[in-house]
């Protein structure tokens, strides 16, 4: 019987067809696998991206910070649960390709017309019937094989939106360690300013007293002094929150994040070009490319799914069995019966319903279409923003730091000459404001090169590399 059941079975899966379009992976702008718009000196466009870019700095301690983020961050953990879901969902629609086996037992007492029982059975007895049964559907219109389909679509994306995630936290980790220790430079910066400006009221005060000066010129000092006194706290707050932050990050509570993580008092700085590769690399790389094309390759399966709800299903069943008065009866090779058949469901009066639900599904894969191209056009724009960003910092640095050194050698020579009594105290208050302006400017502008350089790793994918080979190779 059950040979005969799976020859049967095998003969309609042959004959089989999978309704709906097959999916084929979407075409990408053919300008977007070439060099970037943004040429810098600054990056190297010929090395890929590397998965652990955030080592290029060079600080065991942002390295551990990191490692405890991705296993530990709170969004990194969501993440990997909906995955677990939708890894279990995947199983689930599996299990349609697999037989249903039933076991039925039922005991029932009662009484039977003369005309159904024999001559010398009991005119009240028991009656108990159990038996195995078994159902297989034959996937004649590919409903389950595009479920399954469907439902490896939802897998990749959702795979693709955890890298996503890991690449986010990586880079906010780092975010938040770069700045506070550009705040904690910027702090040393705003103190040495602070000290410079005391050396220049006590000179500027001992020159009053003589007579060289006047009192206007000390308050004139002093309130340049108490101007940048006051950054520091505004400082200190900013540093304080990049740590809370950075905590928050790591699976933190505030004060258990270790004190080592607060030490570094200097920017994070890069003296080697960044690696950027080219745009082809960047689409194939990216995870959130990669989920956007996961979730139209289901979008796509959907439409099979649907469109085979117009045709019957057809089931393959069996059942064998026994019924007796009593349990030695049933199992001790009393009378047995067993059946064999198709069966077939259709719905052939709902089409409508049905051609509704495709209508649905395809407009979904349209909507899925549109947001994989506009995920590409996104993720060429953030890339090509953040190289512009970047570029411009690191010329906008070497300005500043031009300006820099010429305030601090103008404002030596003030003070040489005003110790000697050639220039007033207002040349002096004026070289020590434009020294005091070009330094915090110069400290500033490196915490935002920094900060501009995570902007670029994270708009690049952060190295993403799961499934990578396997896209690029899909894409036309």
């Amino acid at each position: 019987m059950f040979r005969n059941l799976m020859i049967a079975a095998s003969a309609l899966a042959l004959a089989a067809c999978a309704t709906g379009p097959d999916y084929a992976a979407p075409e990408t702008p053919s300008a977007s696998a070439g060099a970037f718009v943004t040429a810098t000196p600054a990056v190297d466009t010929l090395a890929p991206v590397k998965a652990d870019w955030w080592r290029l700095y060079d600080d065991p301690v942002l390295d551990q910070l990191v490692a405890d983020a991705i296993a530990a961050n709170t969004d990194v953990r969501v993440a990997v649960a909906r995955l677990e879901k939708t890894r279990a969902a995947l199983r689930e629609v599996r299990t349609d390709r697999l037989p249903n086996v039933g076991v039925g037992a039922s005991a029932n007492y009662g009484r039977l017309p003369e005309s159904q029982r024999g001559s010398s059975a009991a005119r009240e007895d028991w009656s108990i019937d159990a038996g195995l049964d078994v159902a297989y559907e034959v996937d004649l219109f590919g409903r389950v094989s595009r479920g399954i389909e469907a439902a490896r679509g939802d897998l990749g994306a959702a795979e693709a939106d955890l890298e996503a995630v890991r690449v986010s936290v990586v880079a906010e980790t780092t975010r938040a360690y770069a700045t506070a220790a550009a705040a904690g430079e910027q702090i040393a910066v705003a103190e040495r300013i602070v000290d410079l400006l005391d050396r220049s009221l006590r000179v500027t005060d001992r020159r009053r007293a003589v007579g060289l000066t006047t009192s206007l010129d000390v308050a004139r000092i002093a309130t340049l002094r108490n101007q940048r006194q006051a950054e520091i706290p505004a400082l200190t707050a900013e540093r304080n929150a990049a740590l809370f932050r950075l905590a928050t990050l790591t699976g933190r509570a505030p004060a258990d994040l270790p004190p080592i993580a607060a030490e570094r008092v200097s920017t994070l700085r890069l003296d080697t070009p960044i690696p950027v590769g080219d745009g082809a690399q960047l689409l194939a790389r990216r995870p959130d490319i990669r989920a956007a094309e996961r979730r139209l390759a289901a979008a796509t399966a959907r439409i099979g799914v649907a469109t085979a709800d117009l045709y019957p299903r057809i089931s393959l069943g069996a059942s064998i069995g026994s019924t007796g008065p009593d349990i030695g009866d049933v199992f001790g090779g009393g009378p047995l019966r067993w059946l064999l058949g198709p069966l077939i469901s259709w719905s052939f009066t709902d089409h409508e319903r049905a051609r509704a639900r495709v209508a649905g599904a395809e407009a979904d894969t349209r909507a899925a279409l549109a947001g994989f191209d506009g995920t590409v056009l996104r993720s060429l724009e953030e890339t090509e923003t953040a190289l512009s960003a970047y570029a411009s910092a690191l010329d906008r640095r070497t300005a500043l730091k031009a300006a820099r050194d010429a305030a601090e050698q103008a404002a030596r020579i003030v003070r040489a000459q005003q110790r000697e009594g050639q220039v007033d105290s207002l040349a002096l208050i004026d070289a020590e404001r434009t020294f005091a302006e070009a330094e915090a400017q110069l400290a500033a502008i490196d915490a935002g090169i920094a900060d501009a350089q995570i902007n670029l790793f994270k708009a690049l994918g952060g190295g993403w590399s799961a499934g990578t080979t396997a896209y690029a190779a899909a894409l036309p």
